[in-house]
């Protein structure tokens, strides 16, 4: 089972991603233990206090370190695992995308620290974090929701957890995004289900649902087209997509 703790100020704001829907399926199957952990609880002052003003001036508070490092050492010594991956989630981190999820659904035991106010002590950074995180190239109030979107995003590649074939066709699984979908009724408002999803041909449906996913990538996010992973009739009808465009 993978255990996974967040560290945070604001527990309140993770409360609800986890008690609902799969992840909270993940949890009573017992896949994987989410802990909310509060850094107030290491510091040794009657105010509790978490961050202090930076050095040198500017605006804004900055995590300090002793309940940082306090935390994560309670926590690797309680984990049980032979080996934790400590992550901040802040906006300087390395990109997430499916293939980091798939890396960190491996992991034993993840500690991630849910970054506020300017972040934290550069000693933290430099001497606890094994890694950084960002979800995107925008700025949030705090990183609690950085980690529940992480968190979803691993709980649910968890070995067993979900079955290898529902997984197979998602977006990003082989850097495509994923083809279009239709349900009942074939024929709503004048728009039809494609007919060739209703032919009762496999082979047929798989092509039309390469080719769709290969021109959604193509349109949407042609920056995750890697030339090399595609077969030649994938990268000559992207060529006919193309001409057709241009």
């Amino acid at each position: 089972m993978m255990k996974i703790d967040l560290v945070t100020i604001f527990q309140g704001i993770l409360d609800g991603p986890f008690k609902e829907s799969m992840i909270k399926r993940a949890i009573d199957q017992g896949f994987v233990e989410i802990n909310l952990v509060d850094l107030r609880d290491y510091t040794h002052d009657q105010h509790r206090q978490v961050d202090d003003y930076p050095y040198g001036g500017g605006h804004g508070m900055v995590l300090k370190p002793e309940p940082l490092f306090e935390a994560i050492e309670d926590l690797k010594s309680r984990s049980g695992a032979d080996q934790s991956r400590v992550i901040l989630l802040t906006p300087q981190g390395r990109p997430f995308n499916q293939k980091r999820a798939r890396e960190l659904a491996e992991q034993e035991h993840l500690i991630l620290i849910c970054g506020r106010y300017e972040g934290v002590d550069e000693r933290v950074r430099s001497t606890l974090v094994d890694e950084e995180i960002s979800i995107g190239d925008f700025v949030l109030t705090g990183g609690e929701l950085a980690a529940a979107a992480v968190v979803d995003a691993v709980v649910r590649l968890l070995p067993g957890f979900l079955a290898e074939e529902a997984l197979a066709d998602e977006s990003f699984t082989e850097l495509l995004l994923e083809y279009p979908h239709y349900t009942r009724p074939s024929e709503y408002r004048g728009m039809e289900v494609p007919s060739v999803l209703l032919s009762g041909n496999h082979g047929e449906i798989a092509r039309w649902r390469r080719r769709q996913s290969l021109k959604r990538t193509l349109e949407r996010r042609p920056d995750l087209l890697e030339e090399d992973d595609l077969l030649p009739e994938d990268k000559e009808y992207l060529e006919e997509i193309k001409k057709q465009q241009s």
